[in-house]
């Protein structure tokens, strides 16, 4: 297959990327920074692999390269875990709105059309929630990160009305080394790891490497259509994600991290961490995904071993 990634040279991109070079096939990567993805994806080492530059939010000459592709995969957005500024809440929106717009326009006017989009969205489409819980059938939540959220699946849909196959994986914490565990780890290195805030919230996570796979399953099964939670089957609460990294690292796991401390330096964006979700990938359990790390504990015992 010929398939166009965008947010390639991100946490989850690389590893996608990696997969599909292994298995032969050919990669388009949209970015806007093409040096820093010619360092990340040598030509050596991607013999297969084009990077051609774009401009996510606007149209453009890039958009006529999607024609002949088989499929797209399209990852791009502004990262959610720094300090929510009104122009940062205002980029984390637009990012995804708008470059899922232009992704969507470049795909309609191609001839021929690719055969799917897989779509990127995020299990914040539920809002937080201590008490509930939440699958691919629950309606959407009204804080920031369910509209961003609502916005960005909306424009994705479109791609339906030009006969296109879509696939959006609403995407759990993303677990692997590097990402969120990489800010967790070293505070428990120090023996001053423990949960953060209250240690009852919840927290639905997923194994990068099963999260690639799953990308990958919907990109070649054709069935494969609709909505689905990326997630582990088996979400945990704070303070069990602190006691089992605490136990994989050989380090105790009682200090909380207070909420005041998160709030200082995340502002609004502590509330993802503070007040979590509790989120079960039902649909993608009943297409038969096979999980490799369905546990916290497999999980861990396989990022912390790379480490």
């Amino acid at each position: 297959m010929k398939i166009v990634i965008t947010g390639a040279t991100g946490f989850v991109g690389t590893r996608l990327v990696e997969k599909l070079n292994a298995e032969g096939h050919q990669i388009l990567v949209f970015t806007r920074n093409p040096e820093r993805a010619r360092r990340v994806f040598p030509a050596s080492a991607f013999p297969n692999l084009e990077i051609a530059a774009y401009t996510p939010i606007q149209s453009g000459d890039w958009q006529q390269k999607v024609a002949g592709c088989d499929a797209v995969v399209n990852l791009a957005g502004e990262p959610i875990s720094e300090r929510w500024s009104p122009e940062h809440k205002k980029a984390i929106l637009e990012s995804r709105q708008l470059g899922t717009r232009k992704i969507v326009e470049a795909i309609a006017q191609a001839e021929p059309k690719p055969k799917v989009l897989v779509n990127a969205s995020a299990i914040g489409y539920y809002g937080t929630s201590e008490t509930a819980t939440f699958d691919e059938h629950s309606p959407p939540g009204n804080d920031f990160l369910a509209q961003v959220c609502q916005a960005w699946e909306a424009e994705a849909s479109k791609v339906k009305e030009a006969g296109v196959r879509l696939v959006i994986l609403r995407f759990g914490i993303v677990l692997g080394n590097g990402g969120a565990l990489a800010r967790m780890i070293p505070p428990f290195k120090l023996f001053a790891g423990g949960p953060i805030g209250s240690g009852r919230q919840w927290f639905s996570w997923i194994h990068r490497d099963d999260l690639v796979n799953l990308i990958s399953e919907a990109l070649k099964r054709p069935e494969i259509e609709g909505t689905f939670n990326a997630t582990a089957p088996n979400p945990v609460r704070m303070s069990q994600l602190s006691q089992t990294l605490g136990e994989v690292i050989h380090r105790p796991s009682w200090l909380p991290v207070p909420d005041f401390a998160l709030e200082l330096l995340l502002g609004e964006g502590s509330k993802v961490v503070l007040e979590g979700q509790q989120v079960l990938p039902k649909a993608t359990e009943a297409i038969g995904f096979q999980y490799r790390y369905p546990t916290l504990k497999s999980a861990l015992v396989d990022i912390i071993s790379q480490m």
